[in-house]
């Protein structure tokens, strides 16, 4: 892997567009579908990063259609969701050979499979997260990442749940098994992630303190069910959290937001309490000394992923059926804020980044 910046091995690294343009003949010899050959040496078209920077270096471009491996299906792309983490692989932060297509998510229907792919067949509709390149019409992805749609989900929903969704679910039930009565700090309520958990945390019974930077994103946060929000950019959450819980302090905090609120954590948690940490939107968190977190409270902390809460086929899929059916009883409201055309992806990460819109934003090819 490299930055833009790399020099060396980086100049050696195989363009992986260059790979599939050489292979493009041999595709239409050994298509996985027969019925698909039409498509194996055909382009698509896709957003290209060529080299890291802000949203300006994202690019529409005619790229060759790609062929998946034997564990893996291709999937004509409908909707592709638009997450903080596709800017840090756009940026630099997050690195992955170049050239590359960003994007991690989003729904579709199965064009093609691999000859080992056992999980899904052509034309399902699907959706997934994880699979790097969805910014495009066609996304090469492992089959067993793959999940099936039920017919009262749209491609919408899934493509606005599929992260967010399953990131707030893994930390409302296992990163910290919330329990009624508990009382959860959620940074960046009216984000994408703190939405859907601030309606889970209030399913479960739990009392919810929130943050947001705004008013309105406040007035968000208290309609997904926030029993309290702070306005940051108002007042100091720490003081005002250790005044909501009467000096005792939450039971679990849950911070996608990483450096700028990573101290005051600390010193609104009860004595044992969590700290799960799932994201860095304002950095990564400084190095801890341990002894810190015994100092506070005897502290739980933990810096968790979503891949490793979905590791197995079966653990994603019973995940996905439980999001999707709180989202279909309407136990879950989604808040979808806009749709771009694929073309305006770097406009989508713009407005993400500026964070004036609440809610998802996605892409249509």
């Amino acid at each position: 892997m490299h930055s833009a910046g790399s020099s060396g091995a980086a100049d050696e690294c195989i363009d992986p567009f260059d790979k599939l343009r050489a292979s493009s003949s041999a595709r239409k010899k050994r298509g996985p579908q027969d019925d698909n050959l039409d498509i194996w040496g055909s382009t698509m078209k896709a957003i290209r990063v060529q080299h890291t920077g802000g949203p300006e270096v994202m690019e529409l471009a005619e790229v060759p259609v790609p062929q998946p491996k034997p564990a893996e299906a291709l999937v004509k792309v409908s909707v592709a969701g638009v997450n903080l983490i596709d800017g840090h692989f756009r940026d630099g932060s997050l690195r992955t050979p170049l050239p590359f297509i960003p994007g991690q998510e989003g729904a579709g229907v199965v064009s093609a499979v691999g000859v080992q792919a056992r999980t899904v067949k052509v034309g399902d509709r699907v959706a997934w997260s994880g699979a790097l390149g969805s910014y495009a019409e066609y996304v090469a992805a492992s089959a067993d990442s793959l999940v099936p749609l039920p017919a009262n989900i749209t491609d919408e929903q899934a493509a606005a749940a599929m992260m967010h969704g399953l990131t707030a679910h893994y930390l409302a039930n296992d990163a910290h098994e919330l329990k009624a009565g508990e009382t959860a700090l959620v940074h960046a309520a009216a984000g994408g992630v703190g939405l859907l958990l601030v309606q889970m945390a209030r399913a479960i019974g739990a009392r919810v303190i929130g943050t947001a930077s705004s008013d309105e994103k406040a007035r968000q946060a208290r309609e997904a069910g926030a029993d309290e929000v702070i306005i940051f950019t108002q007042q100091d959450f720490e003081p005002e959290v250790k005044r909501l819980t009467g000096g005792q302090g939450v039971d679990v905090v849950y911070d996608g937001v990483g450096k700028a609120t990573f101290e005051k954590n600390l010193n609104v948690m009860r004595p044992r309490g969590m700290l799960v940490l799932y994201g860095m939107s304002s950095g990564p968190v400084p190095p801890v000394d341990p002894a810190k977190l015994s100092e506070k409270g005897s502290l739980y902390m933990a810096r968790t992923t979503l891949a490793h809460f979905t590791a197995t086929r079966e653990e994603l899929l019973a995940r996905t059926g439980a999001l999707f059916a709180m989202i279909a009883d309407g136990k879950l409201k989604l808040r979808i804020a806009k749709t771009y055309p694929l073309a305006d992806a770097a406009q989508a990460h713009r407005d993400m980044e500026a964070r004036k819109i609440a809610g998802k934003l996605l892409l249509v090819p």
